[in-house]
Protein backbone atom coordinates (compact mmCIF):
# COMPACT_ATOMS: atom_id res chain seq x y z
CA UNK A 1 0.00 0.00 0.00
CA UNK A 2 1.48 3.31 -1.09
CA UNK A 3 0.70 6.42 0.87
CA UNK A 4 0.59 9.71 -1.03
CA UNK A 5 0.17 13.14 0.53
CA UNK A 6 -1.84 16.07 -0.85
CA UNK A 7 1.09 17.22 -3.03
CA UNK A 8 1.51 13.81 -4.64
CA UNK A 9 4.67 12.91 -2.71
CA UNK A 10 5.04 9.27 -1.70
CA UNK A 11 5.57 8.35 1.93
CA UNK A 12 8.41 5.89 2.39
CA UNK A 13 8.29 4.59 5.94
CA UNK A 14 11.95 3.68 6.54
CA UNK A 15 14.53 4.48 9.21
CA UNK A 16 16.12 7.84 8.35
CA UNK A 17 19.25 6.92 10.33
CA UNK A 18 20.14 4.25 7.81
CA UNK A 19 19.19 6.42 4.84
CA UNK A 20 22.25 8.68 5.37
CA UNK A 21 24.79 6.18 3.97
CA UNK A 22 22.40 5.43 1.07
CA UNK A 23 22.07 9.11 0.18
CA UNK A 24 25.81 9.72 0.46
CA UNK A 25 26.52 6.71 -1.77
CA UNK A 26 24.14 8.08 -4.40
CA UNK A 27 25.76 11.52 -4.15
CA UNK A 28 29.43 10.52 -4.07
CA UNK A 29 29.68 6.89 -5.10
CA UNK A 30 31.49 6.00 -1.87
CA UNK A 31 30.26 3.86 1.00
CA UNK A 32 30.74 5.65 4.31
CA UNK A 33 29.14 4.07 7.36
CA UNK A 34 29.44 5.63 10.81
CA UNK A 35 30.72 3.25 13.48
CA UNK A 36 27.48 3.41 15.45
CA UNK A 37 25.48 2.04 12.48
CA UNK A 38 25.17 -1.67 11.81
CA UNK A 39 26.28 -2.62 8.31
CA UNK A 40 23.41 -5.10 8.16
CA UNK A 41 20.96 -2.20 8.58
CA UNK A 42 22.55 -0.34 5.67
CA UNK A 43 22.36 -3.56 3.64
CA UNK A 44 18.65 -3.85 4.40
CA UNK A 45 18.06 -0.30 3.15
CA UNK A 46 20.17 -0.83 0.01
CA UNK A 47 18.10 -3.93 -0.77
CA UNK A 48 14.85 -2.04 -0.13
CA UNK A 49 15.84 0.72 -2.57
CA UNK A 50 17.17 -1.92 -5.01
CA UNK A 51 20.63 -0.36 -5.43
CA UNK A 52 22.50 -3.43 -6.68
CA UNK A 53 25.99 -1.89 -6.70
CA UNK A 54 25.58 -0.75 -3.10
CA UNK A 55 24.20 -4.14 -2.04
CA UNK A 56 27.34 -5.81 -3.44
CA UNK A 57 29.59 -3.27 -1.74
CA UNK A 58 27.95 -3.63 1.70
CA UNK A 59 27.96 -7.45 1.45
CA UNK A 60 31.66 -7.34 0.57
CA UNK A 61 32.39 -5.11 3.56
CA UNK A 62 30.44 -7.41 5.90
CA UNK A 63 32.32 -10.42 4.52
CA UNK A 64 35.69 -8.64 4.96
CA UNK A 65 34.84 -7.76 8.56
CA UNK A 66 33.82 -11.35 9.29
CA UNK A 67 37.08 -12.62 7.77
CA UNK A 68 39.10 -10.09 9.75
CA UNK A 69 37.54 -11.14 13.06
CA UNK A 70 37.97 -14.83 12.28
CA UNK A 71 41.69 -14.35 11.62
CA UNK A 72 42.37 -13.29 15.18
CA UNK A 73 43.90 -10.07 16.45
CA UNK A 74 45.01 -7.44 13.97
CA UNK A 75 48.78 -7.17 13.56
CA UNK A 76 50.61 -3.97 12.69
CA UNK A 77 53.88 -3.20 10.97
CA UNK A 78 55.76 -0.22 12.37
CA UNK A 79 58.38 1.82 10.56
CA UNK A 80 60.69 4.45 11.94
CA UNK A 81 61.72 7.04 9.38
CA UNK A 82 64.47 9.58 9.92
CA UNK A 83 64.03 12.97 8.30
CA UNK A 84 65.12 16.56 8.54
CA UNK A 85 62.78 19.39 9.36
CA UNK A 86 62.42 20.49 5.73
CA UNK A 87 61.35 16.97 4.66
CA UNK A 88 58.83 16.44 7.44
CA UNK A 89 55.76 18.08 5.92
CA UNK A 90 56.17 16.38 2.56
CA UNK A 91 56.79 12.98 4.11
CA UNK A 92 53.70 13.12 6.33
CA UNK A 93 51.46 14.52 3.58
CA UNK A 94 52.48 11.87 1.04
CA UNK A 95 51.79 8.90 3.32
CA UNK A 96 49.00 6.70 1.98
CA UNK A 97 48.13 3.10 1.24
CA UNK A 98 47.12 2.42 4.82
CA UNK A 99 50.13 4.00 6.54
CA UNK A 100 49.14 5.97 9.61
CA UNK A 101 51.20 8.53 11.51
CA UNK A 102 51.86 7.37 15.08
CA UNK A 103 54.54 9.53 16.71
CA UNK A 104 57.14 12.21 15.99
CA UNK A 105 60.36 12.24 18.03
CA UNK A 106 62.89 15.07 17.89
CA UNK A 107 66.46 13.71 17.84
CA UNK A 108 68.39 16.81 16.86
CA UNK A 109 68.72 20.32 18.10
CA UNK A 110 66.09 22.80 16.99
CA UNK A 111 68.66 25.59 17.07
CA UNK A 112 70.06 26.66 13.72
CA UNK A 113 73.74 27.54 13.88
CA UNK A 114 74.10 27.94 10.12
CA UNK A 115 72.30 27.32 6.87
CA UNK A 116 73.02 23.58 6.91
CA UNK A 117 72.00 22.79 10.50
CA UNK A 118 68.42 21.51 10.73
CA UNK A 119 66.39 19.73 13.34
CA UNK A 120 66.14 15.98 12.80
CA UNK A 121 63.18 13.78 13.63
CA UNK A 122 62.17 10.17 13.84
CA UNK A 123 58.70 9.64 12.43
CA UNK A 124 56.94 6.45 13.54
CA UNK A 125 54.28 5.15 11.15
CA UNK A 126 52.19 1.99 11.23
CA UNK A 127 50.12 -0.10 8.89
CA UNK A 128 47.82 -3.07 9.35
CA UNK A 129 49.60 -6.25 8.36
CA UNK A 130 47.74 -8.05 5.60
CA UNK A 131 48.29 -11.77 5.66
CA UNK A 132 48.93 -13.00 2.15
CA UNK A 133 46.55 -15.74 1.09
CA UNK A 134 47.23 -18.67 -1.21
CA UNK A 135 50.93 -17.82 -1.22
CA UNK A 136 50.33 -14.63 -3.19
CA UNK A 137 52.61 -11.82 -2.12
CA UNK A 138 51.26 -8.34 -2.78
CA UNK A 139 53.87 -5.91 -4.11
CA UNK A 140 54.05 -2.58 -2.30
CA UNK A 141 52.88 0.52 -4.15
CA UNK A 142 55.26 3.26 -5.28
CA UNK A 143 54.48 5.37 -2.22
CA UNK A 144 55.15 2.41 0.07
CA UNK A 145 58.48 1.85 -1.70
CA UNK A 146 59.41 5.49 -1.05
CA UNK A 147 58.60 5.05 2.65
CA UNK A 148 60.71 1.89 2.74
CA UNK A 149 63.60 3.69 1.05
CA UNK A 150 63.43 6.56 3.53
CA UNK A 151 63.31 4.09 6.41
CA UNK A 152 66.43 2.32 5.18
CA UNK A 153 68.49 5.52 5.48
CA UNK A 154 68.76 5.00 9.23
Amino acid sequence: MLLVDETGAYLIDRDPTYFGPILNYLRHGKLIINKELAEEGVLEEAEFYNIASLVRLVKERIRDNENRTSQGPVKHVYRVLQCQEEELTQMVSTMSDGWKFEQLISIGSSYNYGNEDQAEFLCVVSRELNNSTNGIVIEPSEKAKILQERGSRM
